[in-house]
């Protein structure tokens, strides 16, 4: 993100990644209290990292969960990923994370990833699970709490603003010209987005990469690492899909999906070759 698109900025930490929250005044107390208990919520639903939260005692306890209220969007978006990209992309990778060192394993829980349709059901309120599941929401699940933070920062007056939570923005009302970091040279940009509302989210697997290569974009058919796409930067009108069609890239995804949620795009292959989608608002250097 360029530099202090407004005059005040918030740094803080949140989901173990730096996050920085822009706007015209200094944000009041109470506002700041508010998106900090909202992001702890989010954290106590959704972290495979925390024994105490929601998916860990989704991963123990096989049976019927009460999701939470504002859990629909989240889990629509995911049922329009996995059919989008033939199941490649799937919130059931939790495991297969785990076993390829990304976050806890939990006794119970299978390495392998398993086919939605034979391992939990949702109603639009409840999740049942037949058998021991770590769910995961990296996907999209960051993107999406960026939208909550900005939507919380709009409900309490704040008109212009943008949330950054490091590679996943929501930005109102603010023009902004954003480098495209080169995956491999943080020094270097392969292109540049201009947006001045709606979301941009970056997704690379150099970002979170054992020694060996092995990388946390999980091909949820074959369970290795995605191997052909490299980076991927998407642009939509809010951050859940922007960050959802961000993963979504790294596989070859149904393009009547991306055209209906409104997404325009970049990626870099293995090769370093570049590949945009006809719209992108922005451009690109090769």
């Amino acid at each position: 993100m360029i530099a202090d698109p407004l005059p005040c900025a918030w740094h803080f930490d949140a989901l173990g990644t730096p996050w920085r929250v822009d706007s015209e005044e200094p944000l009041p107390d109470e506002v700041r209290a508010a998106v900090a208990a909202l992001i702890d919520r989010f954290d106590r639903d959704w972290s495979r990292y925390r024994a105490d939260s929601l998916v860990s005692r989704i991963a123990r306890d096989p049976g019927r969960h009460r999701l939470p209220h504002d859990a629909g969007p989240l889990l629509g978006l995911y049922a329009e990923l996995y059919e989008a990209t033939a199941g490649r992309v799937s919130p059931l990778v939790g495991g297969a994370l785990a076993a390829s060192g990304f976050g806890p394993r939990l006794t119970g829980v299978a390495d392998v990833v398993p086919r939605w349709e034979d391992a939990l059901a949702w109603d639009g309120e409840h999740l049942d699970t037949a058998h021991p599941v770590m769910l995961d929401v990296g996907a999209a699940g960051k993107g999406y709490l960026v939208d909550l933070v900005s939507g919380s920062l709009a409900d309490a007056g704040i008109g212009r603003s943008v949330v950054d939570g490091s590679g996943d923005l929501r930005i109102r009302d603010v023009p902004m010209r954003i480098a495209l970091e080169h995956p491999g040279d943080a020094t270097k940009a392969i292109g540049v987005a201009e947006v001045s509302g709606g979301a941009l989210s970056a997704s690379a697997g150099n970002r979170r990469r054992h020694a060996d290569g092995r990388h946390h974009v999980l091909d949820a058919v074959t369970g290795l690492p995605a191997r052909d796409v490299v980076a991927t930067w998407a642009v939509a009108g809010d951050d859940l899909t922007a960050d959802g069609a961000a993963t979504a890239l790294f596989f070859d995804v149904d393009p009547s999906w991306l055209a209906r949620r409104g997404v325009e795009w970049v990626r870099m292959l293995s090769d370093g070759t570049l590949q945009t989608s006809r719209d992108f608002p922005g451009e690109v250097f090769a």
